[in-house]
């Protein structure tokens, strides 16, 4: 989720000073402190990847129904309890939102191996876990977008896009074969232990932060809550013009990704003969695609503008999906899945940053929170509909046939981008936030070398749009 930009903004190295006396895409301490939260629990987050189906089928001898409602109850079941949520952040400060939020989940996934060592793990526990935790992952993304936008100076939110972009693939890179690795010599809810303390470390980095933070003001006079205000978010969204279609694009696109990743997974390892490092190997590998999209946004922005970047990467990612679906067995096989993957990598980590930072920049600063909380539950209930719709098709059609009708479908999502130029009420609806001021204990901190042109914010500790990732 984001960097620097030294050769978009045509810098040298050399360059040091701006008009506010800041290097370029020096952030400050205390976005360092908010980078390094994100990184931790993103890592966390990656080496658990797959764990609750996992210890659902080795430990507790689920079936494939267990397992696919486990999988959709986190998504479908969790966005819907965070409806509530996006109101209820909007006016309350977002640094404790967030630090409550990895509490929350630190929690109630460490409660996973204390039943375990018990002997008193069951089914319904680890599906009460996963709609908790799929809703106070939303809350999260949501309180954290807002609070970056308060954070960080206007022209810089997209090099910290970048910055979240480029951890977030380094992290989908590493985590998996070493959580993995973890629960073949250490066993199944290793993983589960690490990410609860990786939200936990996250929530204490967040803690050291530091600052004020104001309480958000109102617009108009308090009124009571009335139930027409949980979709405030989404009248927002479908009425800006700017919004509209990239709302629809990403809950359609990301939906239509994950929508095959079981199909996939049947294909390779069942009717392909994939072995499971080649498996591991054909996912893993091409997440390099992710650093070097992440580093490529900010310079793709600076040539051509943020509304043609978003088009150009946004139809770039549809071309790779329907390649798949003439994956064979062997080495062949694993060549273009690593080819396809990566192409589409590549071109996702291109946009996911710039339409994090294009949805912050348009987002009313009284409504971020609303508008992030109504993208996120959308694109999670698309996500767990159009899973459930390609198991049944791929039941009837077999799975090569449903990961075609797939990829034909994602070609067209292009067609949901903002085309037309110059659409009126572009606007960022309310004045930009004035960023909160450093602390004056201490100097300011260098956050690490740029990543590159940067990208946008999105994922774990920034609003960054849900990026499809497989491992």
């Amino acid at each position: 989720m984001d960097v620097t930009a030294k050769g978009a903004l045509g810098m040298t190295t050399g360059t040091v000073a701006t008009a506010t006396g800041r290097r370029p895409g020096a952030l400050g301490r205390r976005f360092g402190w908010l980078w390094a939260a994100y990184g931790v629990s993103a890592l966390g987050t990656r080496l658990a990847f797959g764990a609750f189906p996992l210890i659902a089928i080795v430990v507790l001898h689920a079936g494939t129904t267990e397992v696919s409602v486990l999988a959709a109850a986190g998504l479908a079941v969790g966005a819907l309890v965070a409806v509530p949520l996006g109101p209820w952040i909007e006016f309350r400060r977002k640094r404790p939102v967030m630090i409550a939020m990895d509490l929350v989940r630190s929690g109630l996934l460490l409660s996973i191996p204390v039943a375990y060592a018990v002997g008193r793990l069951g089914f319904a526990q680890l599906l009460v876990v996963s709609v908790v935790v799929g809703a106070a992952d939303i809350a999260f993304t949501t309180a954290s977008g807002a609070y970056l936008k308060s954070l960080v100076p206007r022209e810089d939110l997209l090099v910290a896009n970048g910055r979240f972009e480029s951890t977030s693939w380094t992290t989908t890179m590493l985590g998996p074969p070493l959580g993995g690795a973890a629960i073949g010599l250490l066993g199944p809810v290793t993983t589960v232990l690490a990410d609860a303390v990786s939200f936990l470390l996250s929530a204490l980095g967040l803690g050291a932060i530091g600052g004020g933070e104001p309480l958000p003001e109102r617009a108009g006079p308090v009124e009571r809550f009335r139930a027409r205000d949980l979709l405030d978010g989404w009248r927002y969204i479908l009425g800006s013009p700017r919004l509209r279609p990239l709302f629809f694009n990403t809950a359609v696109f990301n939906g239509l990704i994950m929508a095959a990743e079981p199909s996939l997974a049947v294909l390779l390892l069942g009717d392909l003969g994939f072995a499971p490092w080649q498996y591991g190997l054909v996912f893993a590998a091409p997440c390099v695609g992710g650093l070097v999209g992440s580093r490529l946004a900010r310079r793709l922005v600076a040539r051509v503008g943020q509304r043609k970047a978003l088009l150009v990467s946004g139809t770039l990612r549809a071309v790779w999906s329907f390649g798949l679906v003439f994956v064979r067995p062997g080495l062949p096989g694993i060549v273009l899945v690593i080819g396809v993957e990566l192409g589409l990598i590549t071109a996702c980590a291109l946009f996911n940053p710039v339409l994090a930072t294009y949805r912050l920049e348009h987002a009313g600063t009284d409504r971020v929170a609303r508008t992030l909380s109504a993208w996120s539950v959308t694109t999670k209930a698309s996500i767990a509909a159009q899973t459930a719709l390609w198991g049944v098709l791929a039941a009837f059609t077999g799975p090569r046939v449903a990961i075609g009708i797939a990829g034909l479908c994602v070609l067209a999502t292009p067609l949901l981008l903002p085309w037309r130029a110059g659409t009126k009420g572009a606007g960022p609806a309310g004045p930009e936030p004035r960023p909160e001021p450093e602390p004056k204990a201490g100097p300011e901190v260098e956050v690490g070398p740029e990543v590159g042109p940067t990208t946008g914010l999105g994922t774990a500790t920034g609003p960054a749009p849900e990026t499809p990732a497989r491992t």
